[in-house]
This record gives structure tokens, sequence and C-alpha cells, in this order.
């Protein structure tokens, strides 16, 4: 139904006219007038419906509003109702009004009650403990194996009462000391009991005699007293997965400490006190002693206690099961510590007695390869490394590598100085060498075998650094002194042969010309040359290999650290004395080509090089003096001919014949085959440039003048190769003359072919050079004719070294064409 427009407001009103304005603007929209109020209809009904809705929403919500008003008020009642309650009991249990004090009061109060919970805990732990302590006992006088539980069970509750105490911030401590202690006290009267029977068993076993009486029954019983006791120790084994440490030191096993004390009060019977056994200087005697023990009763430990070890691994489980692994191993292990008892007492006795302590050191390394070598010890299976050894305890350990490194320089030293000091020290020793080898001192030879008794001494050492150290300080350091000895050597030669040296300081000139001062050179080059390889033959053994591998290893894993290398050794330091591809190598993270003996080898190396240079120069020198007078003979042109063959040599040769023979002959015994043909060589082509410039281009030669020339160089290469000995070759100082020779066969061509026969030794002398039979003029006319002809007539010559300038320079040397 409408509302009447009467009820209308004037905002109402406005809007309704709005509407008609909008809707009915022409007469023409009367007509739609009908469907305009329909419309209007259904808008008002809908509206009506929303509106009926809302207040029907309305009226839920407030009925919800006031539901939880209502709701909310119940509980603060009840939450009043409560306080009020609890304040009631506050005020009742502490006596206070005030709620902080009453609060403090009853903190107090929950205090108390927790320690007493505490308390009570404690209590029950501590019956719990005596209990097992009693039952233990108990069951000791009845059933040996039925006290084992109760005590391993003890032993678990001290063991988790260590193990809380650091979380609990160290409560408790009496208790754990308590309990600790009443676990040790049961552990030692049960110890002490099943020791007994055990040494009970072994009196009739007649242990440890060598013929032990083993029957059946006593054998069971022995078995069954050695379980005992391996049960007692099970619970404090260590495990091998509990552990952090790279390597676990192997427990004494309880049956085995009981069966070695009789051996132990056997070796302080013989090594203690005024024993005639007992001496400082014969170490060798107590460390025979323990490896007799071992070998003569390890074998029993391997038949009869593995099958029991085996069991008992099994038993305890893979983490465990370490402890068990080699029955002969745990007796050595058993053994040791009275090795090391003697050894504590025996190194204060000989730790100022030099000669003492390296012999026991030395003594010491033996018994260890013996050990290991024969038996494999090995105290833990689990790890990679060998069994490091009593010495590596000796040394490191207990510190003494200082002082034995010590004494072993000393002595390496005073042994060396022995050596240089020695008379016959500088004597070239022609017996200790190969004939073929260059001959070094004997001083050479034995400071040689001085070190490689050193390497003997440190090769067994455990330790890296220790190795190093020893090479370093000692072998390296020999190696330096004995190089430093050699290079004053050479430098004294050169400053007594020098001018000044001559004059200044009167050196005695014959102790330095001819073969003694060759000799005086020989001994550097000899020696130095016999270390330097003796070094690269070092450089390729196993051991220093080796010990190269693991120094570039190390310097791989440190080369970000900054750490040192060995001890106190840093990179730079290592290189400077081994070799500097150490250094050079160490960022690339791949292994530097090099040796241990890099530095001091290319020392030696260098010194030799010299060496050998100022023997060629000296030998050199010492023919060319010789040469002098034959440089001077000027009767070339003037020489008649003579039907002597061979020819003789011209006499002013004889001195450099001499000088060569002598010398050379010297040089063969002394020197090896390569120095010797290297020196030789040199010398040869120094006198071929000699005799070339002072005896070829400044004489004009009759035929039998050159003839003559020529047989004086055949006498000089003859003479040569005899001195050579083994190390010469058919021909091989005239193929060091070959340009000589070459020219000598253009000086000594025959007038003409025809002529040849005429002149038979000039045409002897000629087929020696393979010439072919070209005349003096028609060797001249083509020769000179030009270049390419020249060519063309040396090629026919066989003339290889010699060039056209050359040739017809020697041509006209002879007296027809000059």
């Amino acid at each position: 139904m409408a509302t009447p427009t009467s009820v209308l407001s004037p905002h109402e009103k406005t809007r309704v006219e709005d509407y008609l304005n909008d809707k009915v603007q022409v007469s023409a929209d009367f007509e739609s007038l009908d469907s305009l109020l329909s419309s209007l209809r259904a808008q008002h009904e809908l509206q009506r419906k929303q509106l009926a809705e809302a207040q029907e929403a309305l009226s839920n919500a407030t009925k919800a509003s006031n539901d939880h008003a209502e709701a909310t008020r119940k509980r603060a009642e009840t939450f009043n109702e409560q306080q009020a309650d609890i304040d009631r009991r506050l005020k009742a249990l502490t006596g206070s009004d005030a709620s902080d004090e009453a609060a403090k009061r009853f903190e107090a109060s929950i205090e108390k009650l927790r320690r007493l919970e505490l308390s009570k805990g404690y209590v029950s732990l501590l019956k719990e403990a005596e209990r097992l302590s009693k039952e233990a006992l108990t069951n000791i006088r009845s059933s040996h194996k039925s006290a084992i539980t109760p005590y391993a069970r003890l032993r678990t509750i001290v063991q988790a009462l260590k193990e809380a105490q650091p979380a609990a911030e160290g409560a408790a401590p009496h208790l754990v000391d308590y309990v600790g202690k009443l676990a040790s006290a049961l552990r030692d009267h049960m110890k002490t009991d099943f020791t007994k029977r055990l040494q009970g068993t072994l009196e009739q076993m007649k242990w440890p005699s060598k013929d032990l009486y083993l029957p059946d029954s006593i054998k069971a019983q022995w078995k069954d007293h050695v379980g005992l006791l391996l049960d007692l120790q099970t619970p404090e084994l260590q495990s091998r997965d509990a552990s952090k440490e790279e390597f676990i030191k192997p427990p004494i096993l309880l049956p085995l400490e009981v069966m070695v004390h009789p051996l132990e009060l056997r070796f302080k019977y013989h090594f203690s006190g005024d024993k005639p056994t007992n001496r400082l200087d014969k170490p060798e005697y107590f460390l025979a002693h323990v490896m007799d023990l071992i070998n003569n009763f390890g074998g029993f430990f391997a038949s009869s206690l593995q099958p029991i070890f085996d069991e008992k691994a099994q038993a305890v489980g893979s983490d465990m099961e370490w402890n068990f692994c080699n029955a002969s191993h745990a007796y050595i292990t058993a053994l040791l510590p009275i090795l090391r008892h003697k050894i504590t007492t025996y190194l204060p006795q000989i730790s100022n007695h030099p000669q003492l302590l390296s012999h026991f050191v030395h003594e010491l390394m033996n018994f260890d390869i013996e050990i290991r070598e024969t038996w494999n010890y090995i105290p833990d299976p689990y790890t990679d490394d060998n069994w490091k050894g009593m010495t590596w305890e000796v040394l490191t350990e207990r510190g003494w590598f200082d002082r034995w490194l010590q004494v072993e320089k000393d002595f390496a030293l005073a042994r060396y100085k022995e050596i240089v000091d020695a008379p016959d020290s500088g004597h070239i020793d022609y017996e200790g060498v190969d004939s073929s080898a260059t001959k070094p001192t004997k001083a050479a030879i034995r400071v040689n075998d001085l070190l490689e008794t050193i390497t003997e001494r440190y090769q067994p050492l455990s330790s890296f650094s220790q190795k190093l150290r020893f090479l370093i300080d000692i072998q390296i350091t020999i190696f330096d002194q004995f190089h430093e000895r050699l290079h004053s050597a050479l430098e004294a030669y050169l400053a007594m042969t020098s001018t000044i040296g001559r004059t200044v300081q009167g050196a005695d000139g014959a102790s330095v010309e001819g073969v003694a001062g060759l000799e005086r050179l020989s001994r550097v080059f000899g020696s130095a040359e016999f270390l330097e390889k003796k070094m690269e033959d070092w450089s390729n053994e196993v051991f220093f290999v080796e010990l190269w591998s693991e120094l570039q290893e190390r310097i791989r894993q440190n080369k970000d650290g900054g750490k040192n290398v060995a001890g106190s050794m840093s990179v730079a330091d290592v290189a400077s004395r081994t070799s500097q591809s150490v250094a050079n190598g160490s960022g690339r993270g791949e292994a530097s080509e090099g040796a241990l003996f890099d530095e001091t080898a290319s020392a030696y190396r260098r010194l030799r090089l010299r060496s050998e240079s100022v023997i060629t120069s000296t030998l050199t020198s010492n023919v060319r003096t010789a040469l002098k007078t034959y440089s001077r003979v000027s009767t070339w042109a003037t020489i008649s001919a003579t039907l002597a063959s061979p020819l003789p040599p011209t006499s002013d040769l004889a001195p450099a014949m001499r000088t060569l023979s002598t010398e050379i002959s010297f040089l063969s015994r002394t020197l090896g085959i390569a120095p010797l043909r290297r020196i030789i060589r040199q010398v040869l082509l120094s006198i071929q440039t000699y005799i070339w410039n002072n005896v070829l281009m400044r004489n004009k030669f009759s035929a039998a003048g050159a003839t003559q020339l020529i047989s004086d160089v055949e006498h000089l290469c003859n003479v040569t190769d005899v001195a050579l000995g083994p190390a010469a070759q058919v021909g091989s100082s005239a193929n060091v003359l070959r340009r000589l020779n070459e020219g000598l066969t253009l000086l000594g061509l025959s007038i003409s072919a025809s002529k040849a026969t005429d002149d038979e030794s000039a045409s002897q002398a000629k087929d020696q050079r393979g010439a072919t039979q070209l005349g003096l003029w028609e060797v001249e006319k083509r020769l000179f004719k030009d270049n390419e002809s020249a060519r063309d007539l040396l090629t026919e010559l066989n003339i290889e070294t010699l060039s056209g300038a050359e040739a017809r320079s020697v041509l006209e040397r002879r007296v027809e064409i000059g």
C-alpha cells in the first residue's frame, strides 16, 4: 500500500518529485505509467523483506551480546571467589597479609620440598650403590661370575654420574666421589680375589717356565680365571667410537698384567742394583732380555689366549672388540711398561755420557725394528700408522731428541775432522772406485762412508721432523763444510799460480806446476764429482724419495696456514738447505720437480765445472808453453828431403810431446773417460789454433818442410792417443785436429801428380789423408780461379772445415807459390 504524500517529509517529497519528473517528461510517458507502478511495488516489497531480515539479525546479535556479558560476569565472580580462597589459604600458610612476602615464603617452602626430593633421590642412589656392592661381595664367595653383574651395574651408575655432573654445574660432588670410591674399592677387592685365583693356577702351570704343565683341567681353570679378570675390566675399557683421539693407547689387560708380574720380578732381579748384567754400557742386555720374553712366550698367548679373545670380542660388540684383537700384541703391550720403567731410571745415568746415549738410542732402534718385523706389532689395529716405537717415546715424548741430535752431530763432526786431518786425506784413491771412473780423494770416500753411516743411524726414526733435522743439521752441514774445504783448495791453487801469488807470497812453483799442479786440481775435481754423483744416487733411493714426498705433502697442506714444515724450520729455511723447488712449488698444489740434495749438489756441480775448466786451462797453458820453442823454428823452407820413414819429430817438439805424454798419462789414471775426453778435446783444439797461427801461418814451407810438419802433428796425435790409454778412440786426436790436418793436406801437395812417385814420403803423407792424386799447380790453378771452382776442389779433396780464403792462405805458405 502506497504511503500518502501527506506523511512524507520534505526531503522525501523532493525525491518523489524528482523521480516523477525524470520518468514522466512527455505525454507519451503516461502510457507506461502502469509498468512503472508495478516496478515500484516490486522494489518496495523487496526492501520490506530486507528490513525484516535486518531486524531479525539485530535481535539475534543483541541476545548473543547479552549472553556473553552474563557469562563474563559469572567467570569474573568465580575468579574473585577463587582468588579470595587462595589469599585465605596463602595467609593461613605464610601468616602474612603482604602478597610479596607471602610469595617469598612460599618459594622457600617449595625449595625445601625440592631439596627433600633430591635428598630422597640421593639416598635411593646410595642405597642402590650399597646394595650392588654388598651383592657383588656376597656373590664372590659363592659364584664368581654372578659378582660381575652388580659390579658392572655399579660402574654404569658411576659413569652416568660423572657424565651428568657437568650439565648440573658440578652438583653433588660428594655423592659422585663416594659412589666412585665405593666402585673402586669393590673393583680392587674383586681384582685381588680373582688375581689370587689366577696366580694359584699359574703356579700349578709352572708359569713362567719353558715347559708349562697344562693338562685339560688346569687349562680350563686358567681359562675361567682369565675370563673373570677380562669381565671385570670390560666396563673400564674404552669404546673406539667414543674416543675423539686419532690414536688410542691400548690398555694393559688384567690377566696379562698378572702373568707378566713374575717376568717383571725376574727382569728387576737381573737389571737392577749391582748385578753384573746391569751395565750402563750394555743396554742391549735388557733389551735382548725383553725380546727373549716376547719370543719365548708370544706363541703361547697366540695359541691359548687368542681363542678367549675371539669369544670376548664377539660378546662386547664392534665398538669394544679392538681391545681383544690380537693376544700376542696384548702381551707385548703388557711387557713394555717394564721397559719404560727401566728406561726412566737408565736415561739420567747416561745423560752426561754421549757415547752411552748414542749407543743406547741405536740399540733401542734395533729393538723397535725387531718387534715390527718379527711380530708386526700394531697396538691400535684400526689405525693405518705403524707403531712409532719406544725410540719415539724416548726422543719425542720425553724430549731427548735435541740432546741425542747434538751428541750425534758432535760425533759426526769429530769424525769428519779426523778424516780431513788425516795425513793421507788428500791422496787420490785409485782403488776405491771403478777404473773407468774419476778417482776421488780418500777423504771424499771416507766422508761419503760417514754420511751413509749417519743415514743408517736415523733412517729407522718414525718422526718426519726428526729425520729432516738429522738430514739438515748433520749430513748437509758436513757436505757444506767439505765443499768449503774443496773450494778453498781451488782458490788457494789459483792464488798460488797467479803472478801476484808467485811474487808476493813466494809460492813454491814446483808444487803447482806440471803434474803436481794437475794433481791438486784433480783432487778437487774428483772429490766434487764423486760426492755430486753420490747425492744424485741418494736422491733416487726409496728412503730419500719418501722423505721428499712427505716434505712436499706437508708444504702443500700448510701453504695457507703459514705453519712451520718441521719443528722450528719454515718453508724458506728448508728450501735454502735442500731445494728451491720446495718454495717455488709450495703454493701451486702440484708436485714440484726436485730432490732433497738439489742445493748441495748444485754447489758441488759448480765446483766440479770450475775445477774442470781450470784443469783444461792449466794443461793448455803447459802445452802452449812447451810449444814456444817449436814455434820459433824457421827452417821449414830449407829442410831437405829425407828417405827416413817414418820421419822423426822435430827436436824442438820434444818438450811439448813430453808434456802431453806425462800430464795426459796422469789425467788418464785420475779422471773418468767422459771428463778426460772433454778436457783433451779442448787442449787439442788449443794446440791446433796455436800451430795454425804460430807455425803454419808464420812460415814458408818447402815440400820437405810441409812433410815434416805433417809428421810432427802425427807424432803429437800419437803421443796423445797413447797417453789417453783406454779412453782413446781410433783416430780421435786426428779428428779433433781436422782443420789443421786439412790445412796440412793442402800444404803437403806434391809439385805434380806424376812426380808424386818420386817423393815417396810426400805420397805416403798424402795417401794417409785420403787426398786424390792432384798436383800442387793444378790445385793452385783451380783454387785461385774463382769461389765456385775453389768449393768444387775442396769437396774433391774431402776438405770440409776450411773456407776458400783459408785454403788460399794455406797454399800461399808454399815457397813455390808464395
